[in-house]
């Protein structure tokens, strides 16, 4: 997820003009998603600005680094920054073709990676987030703690009846989020021969809500769900056991996807910039490259955005205010 980087005084006027003619500039707190490999920024071709495109996807750790990396580029190095939602795949479009200058949490796209970083080379690593992402299988304690076995996805189909509902009919449901996301979970069920059926909740805030009623009503589900993430807080979570990650079954499944019969693996959370952006984005292109925090403190700014209702410009001028000593590393010329 090439251009010059010389800008000018047209910026107001070129955004203007995007607007009115039906472009979609989506901010942080928005919600849908752009092709932004249909169209680019309005702030794109003003000429002079300094300023820079962050790609955001959906879900609200990702929203947690652009807040923080916004706040910081604009508060402390003085850029312009917009944000555009863009969904997984089609952000490595665009920020092949220059229309954003960043992404600054990828959970891994190998055939994208492959294409863009060794092949055409239009698209640089931007090295570790600091963050290890992990995909799997969730159960609420309350329910694995009255039924232990059920953490073990050999045992699924023993409880498959009581986690039938109105979408998944005479089957369990095993609850996903927005049909965007990129998972194993419709190859699993058939390979592993589960009574199960994927229902998509929508996104990632219907499916936490979702999550929330059920807990609040203390009934047994099971989900597709990700570390980090903040709701683990508030509805703790054990993970149900799938056969185990190999690099086998990995080579398997990017061959063919369909035939992917084992667990997702950790995953060391990447950020990738446009080639061009690395060699002409100046201090924002250090910036980002340096900005690296923990699970952490990723939840923190998450929770605030999610749970306790802040923009994410207040999530992020808050965390700042409290951590100078991790933010001061990042800057350009620091140490």
């Amino acid at each position: 997820m090439t251009r010059t980087r010389t800008r000018g005084a047209r910026r107001a006027t070129t955004a203007l003009a995007a607007l009115a003619s039906g472009a979609l500039l989506v901010s942080l707190s928005g919600c849908g998603a752009a092709d932004m490999t249909k169209q680019a920024s309005p702030f794109a071709a003003a000429k002079g600005a300094k300023s820079v495109t962050l790609s955001v996807q959906s879900w609200v750790g990702a929203q947690a680094n652009v807040a923080v990396a916004k706040y910081l580029l604009e508060h402390r190095l003085g850029y312009r920054v917009d944000t555009v939602q863009v969904d997984e795949i089609p952000a490595w479009d665009a920020l092949s073709q220059g229309r954003v200058d960043a992404i600054l949490e990828d959970w891994g796209h190998p055939d994208q990676e492959k294409r863009y970083v060794k092949d055409k080379k239009t698209i640089t690593a931007g090295g570790d987030l600091g963050v290890t992402g992990h995909i799997g299988w969730f159960v609420p304690n309350y329910w694995a703690d009255k039924h232990p076995d059920v953490t073990d996805w050999k045992n699924l189909n023993k409880y498959a009846s009581q986690l039938r509902t109105a979408e998944s009919g005479s089957k369990g449901q095993l609850m996903d989020g927005s049909p965007s996301y990129v998972t194993n979970d419709k190859a699993l069920v058939k390979n592993l021969k589960l009574n199960y059926d994927v229902v998509f909740a929508g996104s990632e805030a219907a499916q936490i809500t979702q999550i929330q009623q059920f807990a609040k009503e203390k009934k047994p589900f099971l989900s597709y769900w990700y570390e980090p993430q903040w709701l683990f807080n508030q509805v703790p979570m054990k993970e149900v056991k799938l056969p185990p990650y190999t690099a086998k079954c990995a080579d398997k499944g990017v061959k063919d996807p369909k035939s992917i019969d084992c667990a997702y693996p950790s995953t060391p959370l990447q950020k990738y910039f446009n080639t061009d952006f690395t060699r002409t984005g100046g201090a924002a292109a250090t910036f980002l490259k340096k900005f690296k925090w923990t699970k952490n403190d990723q939840n923190k700014v998450s929770a605030m955005i999610a749970s306790q209702g802040l923009s994410a410009d207040e999530a992020a001028k808050r965390w700042v205010d409290q951590n100078p000593d991790i933010w001061k590393k990042w800057l350009p010329g620091k140490k």
